[in-house]
């Protein structure tokens, strides 16, 4: 066992050329030491009521799958294959579309693996909360549920590292912005803090995210597995309504405004979104400056705002952090608009106890929510 201890987070993208797969001599874990004041409750009253969170619980035993056995690995992107489809690529502008197709398609899979990078450093950071939420959530239905979500969240993070390392063979390190937010999220001591800033907005970005690369990717192999991951963080969400809708009735008008404030200073770092930068500096040589702003004037800028903020608006106004003293701040950002969105809250429990569809049936899906957000002019 080789263990490196480093102080700061690694910046340089990691190559993986192990045709073979790795062995023990190959292995060195390299870690990051982060302190946390964390507040732990022992709960001796293990009576079980039939509420929804226990209905979630059940759901999680029952759709438990295996990224080993439930993905077909023999699907993932060939040699030469684009990483998105075919009808995106055509509608390319910019720099990235006057490359030369085999330039093109090396910056299409750095690019993409880098946003696939984000989506398992994320994935660690739920893993870690989760696992704190064990100790320090202080009901015993909550215990068991965020014991549940901790093992959900492992099973995303080996997925996503065995994606990376086999089919791009290729990692980056995280964006310095979702590392704060993590970091912020991690080592506050107050536990509800921890529920509002992963189950509510980091799950929320995760689910944008996620069905925007289930509806954009090429690969088959991706298509399945980021649908098994939206199917496990659409109950972790919505856990995360439920149990915050509860307690948030307990606290203080002045508790609630500190936690409506932690939930909006969240957002603002959501809606700057986790910005890929360093790529298309290093590429066209423009500078990150230029980068943020093409960005943020972009129309996928306000597509993916959308798909998050509609989730996630709503969310927090059922919840009670939409307080009178912090819906102005969202107003000058231009996301009050979304409070009324429809809900992804309002579960469809007989749509989330459906058995895992296969790998055909998510192609076909995939294919009719594109379609549909073309003919809207999403895509």
């Amino acid at each position: 066992m080789k263990i490196k201890v480093i102080e700061n987070t690694p910046v340089d993208p990691r190559e993986f050329d192990l045709p073979e797969g790795f062995k023990e001599e190959h292995l060195e874990d390299v870690v990051e030491i982060f302190n946390t004041p964390l507040v732990g409750h022992y709960n001796w009253d293990y009576s079980d009521a039939d509420t929804r969170i226990k209905k979630l619980y059940e759901l999680g035993k029952k759709l438990n799958w295996n990224g080993s056995i439930d993905l077909d690995w023999s699907k993932g992107l060939k040699k030469g294959e684009p990483p998105v489809k075919a009808e995106l690529i055509a509608r390319m502008q910019g720099p990235l579309a006057a490359l030369p197709e085999d330039e093109r398609l090396e910056y299409m899979r750095h690019d993409q693996a880098w946003a696939l990078s984000q989506f398992l450093h994320g994935e660690q950071g739920a893993m870690l909360v989760a696992s704190q939420l064990v100790s320090c959530a202080p009901t015993y239905q909550a215990k068991l549920y965020a014991a549940s979500q901790t093992f959900d969240e492992a099973r995303h993070v080996e997925v996503f590292a065995k994606y990376l390392q086999q089919v791009h063979g290729l990692e980056y390190p995280i964006n310095k912005n979702l590392k704060s937010l993590i970091d912020k999220i991690l080592t506050d001591e107050r536990w509800d803090l921890k529920f509002i800033g992963m189950q509510i907005v980091i799950e929320g970005l995760a689910l944008a995210a996620f069905q925007t690369t289930k509806e954009t990717s090429n690969c088959p192999l991706l298509r399945q597995l980021v649908h098994y991951v939206i199917r496990d963080e659409a109950r972790h969400v919505t856990f995360g309504v439920n149990y915050l809708e509860e307690f948030l009735k307990t606290l203080s008008v002045e508790e609630i405004e500190d936690r409506a404030m932690f939930a909006y200073e969240a957002c603002v770092v959501m809606r700057g979104r986790i910005i890929n930068t360093e790529l298309p500096a290093k590429w066209f040589n423009i500078s990150e400056e230029e980068i943020l702003e093409m960005v943020i004037n972009d129309e996928t800028q306000d597509i993916f705002n959308n798909l998050l903020f509609s989730r996630i608006m709503p969310n927090l106004k059922r919840i009670g952090l939409l307080t009178d003293k912090v819906l102005p701040l969202y107003e000058k950002l231009n996301l009050t608009s979304y409070i009324e969105a429809e809900s992804e809250f309002e579960t469809d429990w007989a749509e989330m106890n459906k058995p895992l569809e296969t790998s055909e049936e998510i192609d076909k899906q995939s294919e009719k929510e594109l379609a549909a957000h073309n003919t809207q002019g999403l895509f």
